[in-house]
């Protein structure tokens, strides 16, 4: 009676989502439920302490300066180990980083060297953790279900985002910025556990090779021997530099003058969760059949948000601009991660994302001319 019971649960289970995906899954879910929020607590961290907008700036391009120093060793590094110790690791380091900063943030003696140091680490724990966990998920699926595989994972991924941000954002006006970070701590040790479980006995073990500069000259040559992978990378490294500036700094720098301060701001996360969401519901129904091409088509609405923060419009337009975009830069992240599927390209040693890009224009993000003075730092 009970195997019958144990055969109908399993039945009802996709045949993809295997014991990996789902720990992937569940823990993804746990990180993003702390992460949005704290992208939010963070910023106006800096703000309640006395900084500006040039401050937030800095502490937000403290921490992706390092993601783009080690990306490229985090990859070697996670070719290298096993990847569920990289990723157990990582998470440890950004628990760790996160503990400290609310500490710090909730004694009220946070000062910027120190809110950069700790964005710092997170970074670096963000540039080991990301090739690791990319080639996980990537190991853990197979068949002719991964874009729909890829899309649900990405859709818990962002559901979860979805209710972290709007969670955080009322969490930093009603609590503080503080106790956010604390609960993004709390989450990096619960997803840590759960990623410790992972099983890669069905990951061949590296054969003997050359040094890490051998393993990294050899991953650029993969990498500029694929044009699709590298013209879309090229491409989106603007997207990228202006997107994460407008959301590290210029979002929350409007909405604390001209939108109400970090509620409203949230709930425009929210809704740009919301739009992440349905754009990987859609995903799970349609395959394109030029995947890059649609997904490319679908990074132009991402300009639409800037635009909206520099007039800048009420919260209810702007929460319907950040859905579209929501959804549209899903369409593209499934569609990559299926292509990159697709094609066999896991195991390039070399970031998926351009995040080499983000540094520059996240510390350099100065409100539009257009703009009203009511937006700039005061």
């Amino acid at each position: 009676m009970i195997s019958a019971a144990d055969a109908s649960h399993r039945s009802r289970r996709p045949s993809w989502a295997g014991h990996n995906y789902t720990l992937l899954t569940a823990a993804a879910v746990v990180t993003n439920l702390g992460s949005q929020g704290a992208l939010i607590a963070s910023a106006f961290a800096v703000l309640e302490a006395g900084g500006d907008g040039g401050d937030v700036g800095l502490v937000a391009a403290a921490r992706t300066l390092p993601l783009v120093l080690f990306l490229l060793i985090g990859g070697a590094v996670a070719d290298r180990l096993p990847r569920h110790r990289v990723m157990v690791a990582a998470n440890a380091l950004n628990c760790v980083s996160q503990a400290v900063f609310a500490l710090l943030v909730l004694a009220g003696e946070a000062r910027l060297w120190q809110m950069m140091l700790l964005s710092a680490l997170g970074g670096t724990g963000q540039a080991f953790f990301s090739p690791a966990a990319e080639g996980m998920l990537m190991s853990s699926v197979s068949g002719e279900q991964a874009s729909r595989a890829f899309a649900m994972f990405r859709m818990a991924m962002q559901g979860a985002g979805l209710g972290g941000a709007a969670l955080g954002g009322a969490m930093v006006a009603v609590v503080g910025p503080g106790w956010v970070l604390a609960v993004d701590a709390v989450a990096f040790a619960v997803a840590g556990a759960l990623r410790s479980f992972l099983d890669v006995s069905h990951i061949p073990p590296r054969e003997p090779g050359g040094g890490l500069l051998s393993d990294l000259r050899e991953g650029w040559r993969e990498f500029v021997g694929r044009p699709w992978l590298w013209t879309i990378v090229a491409q989106f490294s603007v997207v990228v530099a202006v997107v994460g500036a407008a959301d590290a700094v210029y979002g929350p720098l409007v909405a604390r003058d001209s939108l109400g301060g970090p509620g409203p701001w949230g709930l425009a996360l929210g809704a740009f969760g919301a739009g992440t969401v349905g754009g990987a519901l859609l995903m799970t129904r349609w395959k394109p059949r030029r995947l890059l091409l649609a997904g490319t088509l679908c990074v132009f609405p991402l300009a639409a948000p800037a635009a909206a923060l520099a007039v800048p419009v009420p919260v209810g337009p702007l929460c319907a601009v950040m859905f579209v975009s929501g959804a549209a830069i899903e369409v593209f992240g499934v569609s990559w991660m299926t292509a990159q599927h697709l094609r066999e390209c896991s195991r390039i040693d070399l970031p998926k994302r351009p995040a080499f890009a983000w540094p520059v224009g996240i510390a350099r993000t100065r409100p539009p001319v257009w703009a009203p003075a009511t937006c700039g730092s005061p």
